[in-house]
């Protein structure tokens, strides 16, 4: 499993020529792929970017039908509310392009606990896996698309919390990581990918990709090692010396 050394290094200018990148990177992996292709998104402004990228510049070119969306990591909010990651994609990119309804796998946070929503989500990810056993020959997710937080956290992977050792349950709830209570993929379901991308931009995320490209372990998103193969996108304002 590829770790940052072996992991494939993009660098461009700004966070809008990342967001460019990335969409017509995604959307030559889907054009060029057979059959079902499962993406999962990530949350963060520079996801949003990418995904209105692909709902209008790469929209006729990009292959609607095939493609389901899921999510690694929602806030335990209604899916109306703005700080849910599914009403940032549906307002970016779900309401504007021609996805079929049941492409789209999102969090039921109308659930009536957190832990209630998690193994549902759970269920639905090992019913389309076909069981609970991940397979490194077979990648559940095509492209894992990755944020990073400050922290160097990941999905809501946050440092410290005891989801970071989970390794049975395909999905977790977090109450105790920023509010509002999170529900977050585990890192064995977030490896299982061919492509893993994280999309950094800004300054503000020098410090954590420093301490992603060094190898620290106390940092949450340095365990993100694929089946298949790391990106990272990266602008000029987050790049750290090794890039």
């Amino acid at each position: 499993m590829p770790g940052f050394n072996e992991a494939e290094k993009h660098i461009f200018p700004d966070a809008e020529a990342l967001a460019a990148a990335a969409a017509a990177w995604l959307t030559g992996l889907a054009k060029d792929s057979q059959g079902l292709f499962r993406v999962c998104l990530s949350g963060g402004s520079t996801p949003k970017r990418l995904y209105e990228l692909l709902a209008t510049r790469f929209s006729e070119a990009f292959p609607w039908d095939r493609v389901h969306w899921y999510f690694g990591d929602e806030r335990y909010v209604p899916s109306d509310d703005e700080k849910s990651n599914y009403h940032m994609a549906n307002i970016a990119m779900f309401s504007h392009a021609p996805i079929p309804h049941d492409n789209i796998h999102r969090v039921l946070t109308e659930s009536e606990r957190p832990e209630i929503a998690a193994g549902r989500y759970q269920s639905n990810l090992q019913r389309a896996n076909g069981g609970e056993a991940l397979s490194s020959a077979k990648p559940f997710f095509d492209v894992m698309l990755l944020g990073l937080g400050e922290d160097a956290h990941t999905a809501s992977l946050f440092p410290d919390n005891k989801a970071l050792k989970e390794t049975k349950a395909w999905v977790v709830s977090v109450p105790d990581g920023t509010p509002p209570t999170r529900i977050t993929l585990t890192f064995p379901v977030l490896n299982s990918a061919r492509h893993a991308a994280f999309l950094v931009a800004g300054a503000g995320k020098k410090p954590a990709l420093e301490r992603v490209v060094k190898g620290d372990k106390s940092a949450p998103s340095a365990h993100i090692a694929p089946v298949g193969t790391l990106h990272f996108f990266v602008d000029e304002a987050a790049k750290v010396q090794g890039f």
